[in-house]
């Protein structure tokens, strides 16, 4: 099994690249991983080998990334909870943001 996610803005239509990403196992209270999206916006890998099922996080820190770009946004930082029942399934989780808004959804 492995997680990933990619973060799109939707207000330039482009890929939100440089921001910080952590994963955490909720049910252990462990942070597992972190990295920063590449240039096309995708955390493919957390470096971690194992994910047992149960509840998990992201933790995307968005309020650097509209900082960079000049802009304020009413959302600093978007935390994503979702459920791993089937640990040897792929789960994508991506974002799509706006300073003002954002939303998600279970990718393949």
């Amino acid at each position: 099994m492995s997680i990933s996610t990619h973060i799109l803005d939707t207000n330039l239509g482009k890929p939100a690249v440089g921001v910080n990403v952590k994963l955490l196992h909720i049910d252990s209270n462990t942070l597992l991983g972190e990295g920063q999206t590449d240039i096309d916006g995708r955390l493919k890998d957390f470096g971690v080998k194992e994910f047992p099922a149960g509840m998990y996080q992201l933790v995307f820190e968005i309020l650097p990334y509209f900082e960079q770009l000049g802009s304020k946004t009413f959302f600093p930082q978007v935390c994503l909870q979702f459920f791993v029942d089937q640990p040897d399934e792929h789960y994508h989780v991506p974002l799509l943001i706006s300073p003002f808004a954002y939303s998600t959804y279970r990718g393949s």
